[in-house]
């Protein structure tokens, strides 16, 4: 192996991976749905914040919407 390796010659190139990085968010989540995704995440053997990104895609590939109904005002 060389004590250094002349680098000025390598042609540079885009990530491959950019495209799959993932971004950093703020959520402010109930208790007992982080404990929910936890506990479901220590089942699984991960991490709960990997389990909770599996679930969005899942609902994002199933194009899956919450439906929500609203007590009507009397």
């Amino acid at each position: 192996m060389k004590a250094e390796y002349d680098l000025s010659k390598l042609k540079s190139r885009k990530n491959p991976y950019a495209s799959k990085l993932k971004k950093p968010v703020t959520m402010r989540l109930s208790e007992d749905v982080v404990q929910y995704f936890k506990d479901m995440a220590d089942e699984a053997g991960m991490p709960y914040q990997s389990l909770i990104n599996l679930y969005l895609r899942d609902c994002l590939a199933n194009s899956r919407k919450l439906q929500i109904n609203w007590p009507q005002a009397v």
